[in-house]
Formats: structure tokens, sequence, C-alpha cells
């Protein structure tokens, strides 16, 4: 099998082409190798490869599953690999085994995929860009010198770039639907508790982070979701696993009650402002659904922006401390000596600052947010609004400058994380952190399914995705009303990796 013949398959069409013969698996695994190898070193999307175990499971691939013998990548972060590197994006833990397959990866070999190898992700994933220190930051295939956003970035990147037709991710406030939205692929966030995360974790940031796929196809994504939702053994949200996802989306949704909104009450009190290409996207994409029958109303969500923006930074906070901690505990390194970034060291500090109350008042005030959506859904069946505030930024325009990260390493003078925080600094840290990104934290805190539809390419050639975001357990309708608007509205053509040139041939460590 060609690279370019490679390129042109999503997921299912590539486990079709195995099933009918045309291809073996062996073929289209190579093609894989060969892309990663050749194209890698101008993305930046893997850290690295599994070539040859990848290449010895695909022995007991079973040929009925449905994505018999397709490559896959998955994330650097929470999805293990027994015995294998898992460094969340960080050098602290460069040297860290985990012990056992996560669930979520039990399911993907279950579904047949082949894992040859594992992409970038910010260091503890905390960032809606992909620029760890450790590792190389991935480039945008769309142009390169742009973020492939974050923190699923490498795996949105190497998708875009045709390495592999899906790849994995997770979304704790956003990290799927942003990378979508830049890469100009579908990410689809699954409610909360339908994608078991065991057996190390239980429900990671409080519930608010949901393990899935990018992909370039809504029914990859559909596929994929059947093979790995319901709850795992000992989970604490035994929620009933959904069946007959993927043949739901032959049958387009009945006429859908659309709130169409431009997020001002998220992004106002952070001082966000959408650009030109974003509020096109979005009108454009509420033209479309009113062409496809859907009844289409401009009206805002009924959520008090500013509250959402601080519990959404008091959790952030307080989940790095522990996070912080517990790589301490699984190094035996003490938190002070971790080999971390600056502003990844001042978050935690910040964290253990923060109060028990405080955090758990956050905590509860989710379910005001919940609620007051709960409400909202009676009268509106999707909500759609902007993913992010603008277009891909360039690499390097969001990291914080040095002189930032000298500021917040004088977080390290005993008793400056108390004065931070009596100054207000979470609603710094939210306006600093959120500006671009206002829109996706809401659908992480509520628990309720949100996607990013590639439904418009700016001016400058970079994509702008368009979010959705639908009542709580609502994946199913979610699906097939994305998979409408694909049939009606195809997606932009990605731009899939230059052929061949001086830099084949360079190979990543095994």
């Amino acid at each position: 099998m060609r690279g370019e013949e490679y390129c042109r398959f999503d997921g299912l069409g590539l486990a079709a082409v195995i099933r009918s013969g045309e291809v073996s698996r062996w073929e289209v695994f190579e093609a894989a190798c060969e892309a990663i190898e050749r194209d890698n070193p101008r993305f930046n999307a893997v850290v690295r490869t599994r070539f040859d175990k990848a290449r010895h499971e695909l022995n007991v691939v079973g040929p009925d599953a449905p994505f018999a013998g397709v490559p896959f990548l998955t994330k650097d972060l929470l999805t293990a690999l027994a015995g294998e590197p898992l460094t969340f994006g960080s050098a602290s833990l460069k040297q860290w085994r985990p012990p056992a397959d996560s669930s979520v990866v039990t399911r993907f070999r279950q579904a047949g995929l082949s894992i040859v190898g594992q992409t970038a992700t910010p260091e503890l994933g905390l960032m809606g860009i992909t620029e760890p220190k450790a590792f190389p930051a991935p480039h945008n295939p769309w142009k390169r010198g742009y973020s492939p956003g974050g923190s699923s970035g490498g795996s949105a990147a190497a998708v875009a770039a045709g390495l592999v037709p899906l790849a994995g991710g997770g979304d704790g406030g956003g990290s799927l639907r942003i990378p979508a939205s830049y890469c100009g692929l579908f990410g689809f966030k699954p409610s909360r508790g339908r994608v078991p995360q065991g057996p190390t974790h239980g429900d990671v940031w409080e519930g608010a982070v949901v393990e899935h796929v990018l992909t370039r196809s809504v029914r990859d994504s559909a596929a994929m979701y059947e093979a790995i939702n319901g709850p795992d053994t000992g989970s604490p949200l035994p929620i009933t696993r959904e069946t007959n996802i993927l043949s739901a989306l032959s049958r387009p949704p009945a006429s859908m009650r659309v709130a169409v909104s431009l997020g001002e009450p998220l992004a106002a009190p952070l001082g966000a402002r959408n650009h030109a290409e974003v509020r096109l996207a979005v009108e454009r994409a509420a033209e479309a659904c009113a062409s496809l029958g859907h009844h289409v109303e401009w009206r805002d969500p009924p959520v008090d922006g500013a509250r959402l923006a601080q519990c959404y930074l008091i959790l952030y906070l307080g989940q790095v401390a522990a996070d912080l901690e517990w790589i301490s505990r699984a190094t035996g390194v003490a938190v002070s000596r971790l080999d971390i970034e600056p502003s990844t060291r001042a978050i935690g500090r910040l964290g253990r600052a923060l109060k028990a109350k405080d955090y758990i008042l956050a905590r509860r005030d989710w379910n005001t947010a919940a609620r007051a959506m709960g409400d909202f859904h009676r009268d509106y069946d999707v909500l759609l609004m902007p993913v992010t505030a603008g277009p891909p930024p360039r690499i390097g325009a969001l990291y914080p400058s040095p002189m930032r990260e000298r500021l917040m390493a004088a977080l390290a003078i005993p008793g400056m994380a108390n004065a931070a925080l009596a100054l207000d600094v979470l609603g710094q840290l939210a306006r600093d952190a959120l500006r671009h990104t206002p829109y996706t934290q809401l659908a992480n805190l509520t628990g309720q399914p949100a996607m990013s539809l590639p439904m418009h390419v700016a001016a400058e050639g970079l994509p702008v995705g368009v979010q959705v975001v639908g009542a709580m357990g609502e994946d199913r309708r979610m699906l097939q009303f994305a998979a409408q608007i694909e049939t009606a509205f195809p997606w932009p053509a990605l731009p899939l990796a230059p052929k061949p040139d001086s830099q084949a041939g360079v190979h990543l460590n095994e």
C-alpha cells in the first residue's frame, strides 16, 4: 500500500479493505510505520514508537474486530501500556512505567487497533497548547509554526498529517475539542462516566476528564465510542453501556431545537473576544442547521461565566498539587526536586495553598451549572457555539514568557502562594489561561457530551471548528446530528503530509 493510498482512508475504511483482502494488515502496518518515520520529523506529533511490539501484537488481532489491523496512536497521558513509558509530557516521569494496561487501552486492543506509538502532550496535560519542555513541540499540519492545540495536540497533528487515521486523546477542559478545531478534525467528548479510566484511576479530575479519540470522520468516532464505552470493574459511575451507535448514524435525527450563541456569558468575564472568523464559522453553521430543517434560535447558555472559570481554576490548582504528590510517591523524588516546568511548579504551590472548603464549594457549584443547563435543554436539544476564540495561535504565543515564569517561580518563597491567593491571583490566572479558550470548560464541569465540527477554514488557511453541546447522556443523538451535518456539508480536505523529502528515513527511538 503506497503512502498516498494509505492517507485516503479513515479507520473503518482501512479495516474494510483489509477485511476484503485487497491489502493485508501487514501492508497497512508498514505504510503507517513509513509515514511516521518519514513525516513525523516535520510535525513532532509522535514522542515514541513501539513498532516491534505492535508488529508482534498484530498476529493476534481478530479479523472480525471493527478496526482489525488499523494503526493507532495513544496519548502520552493516562492511557497506560503495561511496562512501557508513560511520561505525561514531563521529564519527571521519564523513568516511570505503569504496571498494567489502562481499561481503555484494553478496549482499544479488543477493537483491533494496532498501537504503534504515543503522541505529544503538554506537561500533565495542563495547557490548551502542546509545548512541553521535555519533548519538541508538535506543529499544526495545516501550517508549520502554528499550534495544533492541546492537550491532545500530538494526536491531532498525527491524524491531520496522515500518520494514522485516528488517535487517542482525553478532554478535561477542551483537550479533544480544541485540537480538533485547530487541526480540522472531528473531536467528540462523551458524557461523564461513559468511558472507563481504571484500573489506576477512577474519576480523573472529579469526572471532568473523559477519554476518547480524534478522527477524520464521524463514523470512526462513533465506532470507537461503541467499542470503549461502558463501565469497567469497580467503576465509580456504573453507567449502562450504549450499543448500536454506528448503525444509528444512517438515521438522521428528527428536527432539533438548536440554540446558537457566540458564548458571551463565558467570554466576557475573561476579557475574551471572538475573532471575525470564529463568528463567521458559527453563523455559517447555524445556517447549515436551518437548511437541514432544524429550528435555530440565538440564545446564550444560562451560566455564570466568571464563577465557572473560577471553579475550573480551583479544580485545576488542586488537581495539579495532588498530581505532583502522586509523581513524588511514584518516583521517590521529593516534590521540591521534581524535574517539572516553572509554571507547573507554581500551579502546584497555589494548589497546596488552597483551602479544602474552597475546593469543595467550587465542586458543589458544578451542580449549579449542570442544573441550569439541564433546564436549558428542556427548550433546546443542542447548543451551538465557538470552540475557541480564534484560529490556531503561533507556537510560543500562548506559552508563559520567561518573565512570567520568573514571576511564577517567586511562589517558591515561603508564604507567597498564600499571599497570591489572597490577592485574587485566581482571577488573573483564569483570564490568562482561558482567554483564548473560554468555551469548552462548561461541558467538562456539567458532564455533558460536546464535540467540535470541522466546518470552516479561515482566510489565512487555518481551520476553525464549531462546538455543539448536548444534553447529558444524549451521546447517540449528538453523533447522529454530527453525521447528518458531515453528509450534507463534507469536512474541508485535510492537508495530509507532503511527499517524502530529504528527511525521509529519519527513525524514532524504539
